[in-house]
């Protein structure tokens, strides 16, 4: 019998953390796809379950297509003995029978989000752990005061999740330890890198550090400072190249002579400025969207937002790929990488 007594200390396969039990995918959209080739390129069998029968049939045949293109670049083995672990299931009851973790991935919404725990209360074996995909919804906004509530957390990933490694943790104040600890095992198996957020906020770390730079980059189109693609270029060629393997407070140690302590001497003062001549807190303006909107569109039409995804993500295997390669392994080297890595 599956059980959250997770010995952290011991590295453990996914196989062997689950004591061979499968793997629930509840929503079948982009996300839920994704999540599905984290599990099942690990060797978990994993049911994939939407309320719209449609897109459950759509996700295998999408998600046998994105093995093919990970195969191409050497991020899977064989796409058919990967597909193989991938069951469409027809009901929720189905979807998890027997399985030791469903990973959520239904619409942001929590009314949507709190009816399925409400069902899977009913459905699920008493100790199923749920990982919600939500991108800032707190879990205590759709499971307080359920009895599944102990056994729910936040498993937030960047999309798509078979790309991009990180993923947040984030526990409600009635999750339980035993859960968090079975969550990182899980995820660190499945050789993800793992993000604890200390405490409920929306948006959690990931979509809050984005909320900011984006805010900042709308107000600089609003204000005419800068075109939609300077914008991009600025990040794409400047902030971005370091940002791909390091992140701000590394960057800004390694910037000035004596460190982090130095930086905030010298610049800090200049951040703090930047950060007060932008007080405004408005929505961004419906004209506002319509003039990104018209200089998105004269870059790349509309009908070409699929095979622009397409080549991002391309992209992004000859980065994994290049990343496993030379580091053995997704996760980004820290300061104790070897010189000469990534």
């Amino acid at each position: 019998m599956h059980s959250l007594e997770v010995d952290i200390r011991v590295r453990m396969t996914p196989n062997e953390l689950l004591g061979g039990r499968p793997v629930a995918v509840i929503g079948a959209g982009l996300v839920g796809a994704g999540w599905a080739i984290v599990f099942a390129r690990a060797g978990l069998d994993v049911r994939v379950y939407d309320a719209n029968r449609s897109a459950t049939d759509s996700a295998l045949p999408l998600i046998a297509e994105q093995l093919q293109e990970l195969n191409s670049f050497g991020l899977v083995g064989d796409p058919d003995e990967v597909a193989a672990h991938l069951t469409p299931a027809y009901s929720l009851a189905d979807a998890v029978d027997g399985a030791a973790y469903a990973q959520e991935s239904v619409l942001e919404r929590v009314d949507v989000k709190r009816r399925l725990m409400q069902d899977l209360e009913q459905a699920a074996s008493p100790d199923l752990v749920i990982g919600s995909s939500s991108s800032g919804i707190p879990t205590s906004a759709f499971t307080h005061g359920l009895k599944i509530a102990s056994r729910v957390l936040i498993v937030h990933p960047v999309n798509p999740p078979y790309l991009v490694p990180v993923v947040e943790l984030v526990p409600s104040p009635e999750t339980s330890p035993a859960t968090i600890d079975f969550a990182d095992s899980l995820m660190r198996a499945l050789e993800r890198s793992v993000v604890h957020v200390r405490k409920e906020v929306q948006g959690f770390v990931l979509n809050r550090l984005q909320a900011a730079l984006l805010r900042e980059a709308w107000a600089l189109v609003e204000d005419g400072v800068a075109s939609c693609e300077d914008i991009d270029r600025t990040v794409r060629d400047g902030l971005g190249w370091r940002w791909s393997f390091m992140g701000p407070f590394e960057t800004i140690d390694l910037n000035a002579a004596g460190g982090i302590a130095d930086y905030a001497a010298r610049l800090g003062p200049l951040i703090h400025e930047i950060a007060r001549s932008r007080t405004h807190d408005e929505p961004w303006p419906p004209e506002l969207i319509r003039k990104v909107e018209a200089e998105r569109r004269q870059l790349l039409s509309q009908d070409d937002l699929p095979r622009r995804r397409a080549w991002r993500d391309r992209l992004l295997m000859a980065l994994a790929a290049k990343r496993e390669k030379e580091s053995e392994g997704p996760f980004r080297p820290g300061p104790e990488a070897p010189s000469g890595s990534l």
